[in-house]
């Protein structure tokens, strides 16, 4: 954990501390054993672990340092990323983790058990549900999502969810550019507007990645998000 420390230190500017450097050691364990028997993450092994799940879910922090965040929901967060990393950077933040596969919800309520982690929901649930729920609609500071679908559909999973003045935060491979292109017409309907794409490099890995940075400037219209399945069927465009 040492070397990863120091690449975190140099990519990010963050100093992670001995408590935050065990935490993410106990994750990486539990993942490792929950994956013997439990197809979690096809990443398997400890070096890529650090790179491709914690220090890629790290890297919100170049979009996410510079505003207040204070509550946070992570949309298909699979086995806990990037949520479970930055609640371990920040601590007092209110994080809801939401994933549709059951196997995946045990081992977020798991690990954040495992973990001690405080100011926690993990929920099992769609997006497009939770979108038109009183209790989570613009109630967030931030959204975001990693490789869950295209950015216009993402935009319709996430905006809903952000209060106006927040933001949403897409983790995007190559295509991140082209796709934020694709997605002004959604954007512009759900009340937001593109701020910013983020280039990212992780060591070793040679695709090249995006943080797609989108501000909630107005309120998103009562329809949306729609039923579930309908904005995957029917992409705004």
């Amino acid at each position: 954990m040492k070397e990863f420390a120091t690449q975190v230190q140099r990519q990010l500017g963050v100093r992670l501390s001995a408590a935050q450097l065990v935490l993410l050691a106990r994750y990486e364990q539990a993942l490792i054993e929950w994956n013997s028997h439990t197809n979690l993450t096809a990443i398997r092994n400890p070096q890529e672990i650090r790179t491709k799940h914690f220090l890629d879910s790290l890297t919100c922090l170049l979009a996410l340092r510079e505003t207040p965040v204070e509550r946070l929901i992570d949309i298909g967060t699979g086995a806990g990323f990037p949520g479970i990393p930055l609640k371990i950077i920040y601590p007092k933040m209110q994080l809801t983790l939401v994933e549709s596969v059951g196997k995946k919800v045990k081992f977020c309520q798991h690990v954040v058990s495992q973990l001690g982690l405080t100011g926690v929901e993990v929920i099992q649930e769609r997006a497009e549900v939770l979108g038109q729920s009183p209790a989570y609609r613009e109630k967030y500071d931030w959204a975001v999502a990693r490789a869950v679908a295209i950015l216009p559909v993402l935009a319709e999973y996430l905006l809903p969810l952000v209060r106006v003045g927040g933001g949403m935060l897409a983790m995007k491979g190559e295509s991140g550019p082209a796709e934020a292109h694709k997605a002004e017409h959604a954007l512009r309907v759900l009340g937001g507007h593109l701020r910013q794409l983020v280039t990212v490099t992780l060591p070793g890995v040679v695709e090249e990645r995006y943080l797609v940075v989108i501000d909630k400037v107005a309120a998103t219209p009562d329809g949306y998000p729609r039923r579930v399945g309908i904005p995957v069927k029917k992409p705004l465009g």
